[in-house]
């Protein structure tokens, strides 16, 4: 177990921004940063990191935490394991507590995959250097490529021997289940080795874990597949997984760009060179999963082929949902004959640079000159093609580069433009109408799903799909937060209680009165103390409990108590209240001049925040007991007790003092008859 000191550290180094943003490109906006969110497919941006309060938050899915939600979600670790991994990060020495035998080997089997693919990575490399058959079959094969050692060890290429289970027995003899190589694919259900007699190449996550491993056949055999890779495990889901990509992440940031190739050598070859922001899909179609991992860091792709046309348009046919997803594509057709590992061996990384540089076409307008040479002097032909051009078009959600892109095309295509317009908004129009009733089919699976398992049926969606219409980020107003739910659902007194439980978890810390050592969390547990048994709420009831407890032991109650805490539900309260979709615009000072010079910013004013929640949740309770103690009122005066009215009579018209009092002070308006 790792101790609480330790953990306090590595929370206090851990910036937030520098944790996601190895995993996801953010761009400054006022205080806050924001990015795609890698926990769901989205075209637009809405998630947002917070640097000043140390957290994240979409305001598309939901997600949230700090920096160990964000590791512990992305990576799919313990909260140890996140804590590991932070550390290691930032070189801070682990302090553990003995832990039992039980829950280390608890721990040992999550890590256990990622471990066994480790061994096997290094088994690989050791059989590539250490014996005679891996270095003179792998190495050499690695040499006549042209790879260095360091770039071979980096890359964690190695060598599967000819053996018919060298590495299964090797594996076990070293504690590792046989049962788990299997499912990681290393292992036949035969017991026999899956790689063999193939140089290896090992595939990384964002992380930088091996997850999986390529094997690339030395022997002729014509039987025999050139490529093989490990199948789809716990670990490796292949369509969210670009080779290289640990490796590319930090230099597609600068670069703004990244390169797509098709083989594992090509990314080694390239990186070798200097280019460094390069990837594979390793020779299959792209995947909205492999596309988001490269939209994370850059909006512009530059994809390699060879000279082969058929190849080339085979190739170019998956590339609509490229497109789809928003993403600037540019080909660049390498001369016949040559693939990038051949090319920058051949021309040095300058020269290769340049020339990718000065051959990169406009994935459209690629297309229009292909299929024009294609159909030249064939008007039927023509005009199928460039329904083809338009189909690609129609699926680019940016409209106002839809626009260009068919000018563009009806000059290159010599056609009318307004031909073109027509077919591009036909085309538009059939996919926004897919999309709705594929929308709408899923909603009513949801229902069916729902209604099986005898929950509430979500509702149908009443939105557009985005299409035409769409706008940049920077044009549309913040999105609003998520309506409340569940426990949470306000109901009695519910929005009050919202409220200061707000103030509570978003300023507790704050001084409320200086001269008296008062802090805003004292302030507010003072006030409702006695009130606490009536809330409405259980959740908003508990946070005040924990809170005044964590008071009473001692420990300051601010946003970092109630964002590290270990009640879930808890953390993921005070995430959506710190976490807001707006900011105050800097134009207010920098543009207009306009300054609050009385007081401070109205979300760091927490004394009048305070005062005025506290005041409208009282204001609440006492009209709740005024209408209790009319309805006892007319209970005893039908009972004709005479006390026991005069009794409610007094009670009544205290209350409506303490009412009129508190309205007063709020400026709210109370009506005779309330």
């Amino acid at each position: 177990m790792i101790k609480q000191k330790t953990i306090d550290d590595i929370m206090e180094t851990a910036r937030i921004e520098e944790v996601v943003e190895d995993f996801v490109s953010l761009k400054r906006r006022g205080v806050n940063m924001i990015g795609l969110c890698p926990f769901h497919n989205e075209k637009t941006p809405s998630f947002t990191v917070s640097p000043a309060k140390g957290i994240y938050k979409c305001f598309g899915c939901g997600q949230g935490g700090d920096s160990v939600r964000f590791i512990m979600e992305h990576e799919q670790m313990s909260y140890p394991d996140a804590l590991r991994y932070l550390a290691k990060k930032y070189g801070i020495e682990i302090a553990e507590t003995e832990i039992s035998p039980e829950a280390r080997q608890e721990q040992q089997y999550q890590e256990s995959l990622y471990l066994i693919n480790q061994f096997a990575r290094d088994f690989y490399q050791e059989q590539l250097f250490e014996t005679d058959r891996g270095k003179s079959v792998g190495l050499s094969y690695f040499k006549r490529r042209g790879f260095r050692e360091e770039v071979i060890r980096k890359f964690g290429l190695g060598y599967a021997p000819a053996g018919t289970d060298k590495f299964t027995l090797t594996a076990v003899q070293k504690g590792y289940e046989a049962e788990s190589l299997k499912k990681l694919g290393l292992t036949s259900q035969y017991g026999r080795d899956f790689f063999r007699d193939r140089v290896m190449f090992a595939i990384h996550n964002l992380s930088g874990k091996v997850i999986g491993f390529g094997g690339r056949i030395l022997a002729q055999d014509p039987k025999a597949p050139k490529y093989i890779n490990t199948p789809e495990t716990d670990i490796y889901n292949k369509s969210k997984v670009l080779y290289g990509a640990f490796f590319a992440k930090k230099a597609i940031r600068k670069a703004d760009e990244c390169i797509l190739v098709e083989g594992y050598t090509d990314v080694v070859s390239l990186h070798q060179a200097g280019v460094e922001n390069v990837v594979a899909s390793s020779g299959t179609s792209l995947t909205v999963g492999q596309i988001g991992l490269i939209k994370r860091y850059t909006e512009n792709v530059k994809i390699l082929y060879d000279g082969d046309k058929a190849g080339l348009k085979a190739a170019m046919r998956g590339l609509g949902l490229v497109l789809e997803q928003g993403l600037n594509v540019k080909i660049v057709v390498l001369p016949d004959g040559e693939d990038p590992d051949s090319y920058v061996q051949q021309l040095g990384a300058e020269a290769f640079r340049t020339y990718i540089d000065q051959q990169a076409k406009d994935f459209i307008m690629f297309q229009a000159g292909l299929l024009q040479e294609e159909a030249a002097g064939d008007p039927v032909r023509k005009s199928k093609l460039i329904r083809e051009i338009v189909a690609s078009i129609s699926k680019i959600p940016d409209p106002i580069k839809r626009a260009l892109y068919v000018r563009e095309c009806a000059r290159v295509m010599e056609v009318s433009e307004e031909l073109l317009v027509g077919e591009a908004n036909k085309a538009v129009t059939s996919r926004m109408q897919q999309q709705a009733k594929e929308q709408e089919r899923e909603a009513r699976q949801q229902a069916r799903r729902g209604r099986q398992a005898g929950g509430e049926e979500p509702p149908f969606p009443s939105e557009e799909p985005a299409g035409l219409n769409e706008v940049p980020i920077e044009d549309l107003p913040p999105p609003e937060l998520p309506p409340m739910k569940g426990k949470e659902a306000p109901s009695g007194d519910g929005f009050q209680e919202r409220d200061i439980t707000r103030i509570l978890m978003t300023g507790g810390d704050q001084v409320f009165d200086p001269d008296e050592g008062l802090t805003v969390a004292r302030y507010l547990i003072d006030n409702v103390e006695d009130v606490l048994a009536e809330f409405d709420h259980p959740l908003y009831q508990r946070i005040f409990e924990m809170a005044r407890d964590a008071m009473l032991a001692g420990q300051e109650v601010g946003p970092a108590f109630f964002l590290r805490h270990p009640d879930a539900e808890v953390q993921q309260l005070a995430i959506d209240f710190s976490a807001l979709p707006y900011e105050y615009s800097e134009n207010w000072a920098n543009k207009w001049e306009i300054y609050l010079n009385s007081q401070k910013m109205p979300d760091e004013n927490f004394r009048k925040d305070s005062e005025s929640g506290l005041k409208r949740f009282r204001l609440r309770k006492i009209n709740r007991l005024i209408l209790q103690n009319q309805e006892e009122l007319k209970a005893h005066a039908a009972n004709k007790d005479d006390v026991e009215v005069m009794v409610c009579l007094k009670i009544d018209q205290k209350l409506k003092e303490m009412r009129n009092q508190l309205a007063a002070e709020l400026g709210t308006v109370v009506f005779g008859g309330q």
